[in-house]
């Protein structure tokens, strides 16, 4: 049975060879040997076992591309921002909601009998904060919930069976949720401590056990938004410095890849590729597929096509899927 792994990188458009763009000068060794190039828009590459391009991820929507919508239509195939009629940002409205249950490509790999999983671990805090209605559930969590399928915990990242959505251990737990706040002896409002007793990794270990999680599984999901923070310019790291990790860490994915995983990363919306403002743009999303399975996926030209051929590639026809 073949393997995928659905890597989605959050705010990643191709931009130009140019100074407005961080990918064209960011040190990706990686990138750079397997692509002849930098992380940029131009030429489709393909050969045997590789497939790199743009693809569209404006779904013929006015305005600029956004989180709900773009990841509504990745995980499930369908164009979310036509079906509610504009782009929504940051988390699924019911509607959104609606369609990731329904419709969600974890949901159907599962009830087809695939084991499919969720790379990315929760902080029980997490959960907390959710139940309080502190904070919302985003796409890919909803997709996943669909599915029915466990979610990895703290515990499984302490024993490598997870992978957090900064990589490397080392930015998440400075961008916690935290329970609600406490009266501290002066009488004031201060948060309780976040215990994150998980010690950093480096983004080639990260890629290991990423790897090792997909093969054990037929679809993975994992999770960053550590390019989208730095997009916004949330992050006190460059964006040259998250682009490094994020390469180093897609060289200890395909390091460690099981000869029938295909390795599938795209994106939602662009906005880590351009310096120029801290916002979202209309460029194309990047297509980048590795293993045996790539040749479903030569014909994938937006990003509502990702689900279907993910799907196809697990062995689903059109009907099942």
């Amino acid at each position: 049975m073949p393997s995928i792994l659905f890597l989605f990188l959050d705010g990643v458009g191709l931009g130009l060879d140019s100074g407005d763009n961080p990918f064209a000068s960011a040190p990706t060794p990686w990138l750079r040997a397997v692509l002849g190039r930098s992380f940029i828009d131009g030429p489709i590459v393909a050969r045997d076992g590789l497939l790199f391009r743009g693809i569209d991820a404006t779904l013929g929507v006015e305005g600029l591309p956004q989180s709900a919508t773009g990841q509504t239509a990745l995980f499930t195939g369908l164009n979310a921002a036509q079906a509610v009629g504009m782009h929504i940002a940051t988390y699924p409205t019911q509607a959104l909601r609606d369609i990731l249950a329904e419709h969600s490509l974890f949901k159907r790999a599962a009830e087809a009998g695939r084991r499919v999983t969720f790379a990315n671990p929760f902080h029980a805090i997490y959960w907390q904060a959710v139940a309080e209605g502190r904070v919302k559930l985003s796409a890919s969590t909803l997709a996943i919930q669909a599915a029915g399928v466990p979610f990895r915990d703290l515990a499984d990242l302490e024993h490598g069976e997870a992978v957090f959505w900064d990589i490397t251990h080392e930015v998440a737990p400075t961008r916690r949720f935290r329970p609600r706040p406490r009266r501290n002896s002066a009488g004031e409002d201060s948060p309780p401590p976040y215990p994150f007793p998980i010690a950093p990794i480096t983004p080639e270990e990260a890629g290991r056990r990423l790897a090792r999680i997909a093969a054990a599984h037929d679809l993975t999901l994992y999770e960053s938004f550590l390019t989208d923070l730095s997009g916004h310019r949330r992050l006190s790291l460059s964006p040259e410095d998250i682009i490094a990790r994020v390469d180093a860490f897609l060289g200890g994915v395909l390091d460690h890849r099981a000869a029938d995983t295909t390795l599938v990363l795209t994106s939602d919306h662009g906005n880590l590729e351009t310096r120029s403002f801290k916002g979202h743009t209309r460029n194309p999303v990047p297509l980048l597929v590795v293993g045996p399975a790539v040749d479903h996926f030569r014909e994938v030209t937006d990003i509502t096509h990702v689900a279907l051929a993910i799907l196809q590639a697990l062995g689903m026809t059109a009907a099942s899927a």
